[in-house]
């Protein structure tokens, strides 16, 4: 088919590998991750000279990196919807907001309507002030504006339980 999603990827790309977030304290993000949203700690190259963390879930990575100057990081105080952020398929809505309000993490709640499907949005920031997302955003179809159908991440091979990469060094 002329035009379809696997005709336009010039760079031949697989997939996304990871994210890389500068922080104020490591440690402090690393129990974010892990005790949040459940990303597990992976081996992370010795080469590096600098202070960091690598944790890994969901088929992705998160790398966390030291900041340099952790007492100057802008903090962002205002949950925006609109801001730079990372988004998580979940389960239930109702399980993400009550946990989230057991763990005393503020929120912002938005919704979504295309065509009479809804779609439910949880928006909070790391300690750090980068935006995370929960939402039921696989209610809605992801249809190209042109060429073949897309799926949405679910509908892909994600069904079977992911595994923890192996990495020798």
């Amino acid at each position: 088919m002329k035009g379809s999603l696997a005709e336009n990827n010039p760079l031949h790309l697989k997939s996304l590998n990871h994210i890389s977030l500068v922080c104020k304290s490591i440690e402090e993000s690393m129990d974010f991750y892990k005790n949040v949203l459940g990303f597990a700690p992976v081996r992370r190259p010795g080469s590096f000279d600098f202070n960091g963390a690598w944790l890994f879930s969901y088929g992705i990575g998160i790398h966390l990196l030291q900041s340099e100057d952790p007492e100057n990081m802008p903090k962002k105080g205002e949950i925006n919807p609109k801001d730079n952020h990372i988004s998580f398929q979940c389960e239930s809505m109702g399980a993400v907001e009550k946990k989230l309000k057991e763990m005393g993490i503020d929120y912002v709640r938005q919704r979504v309507e295309e065509g009479g499907i809804y779609v439910d949005q949880l928006f909070f920031h790391d300690p750090d002030g980068f935006m995370v997302e929960i939402c039921n955003c696989d209610n809605l179809p992801v249809v190209p504006i042109a060429g073949e159908m897309a799926r949405s991440c679910s509908r892909l091979n994600f069904q079977q339980p992911q595994q923890i990469p192996v990495v020798r060094l």
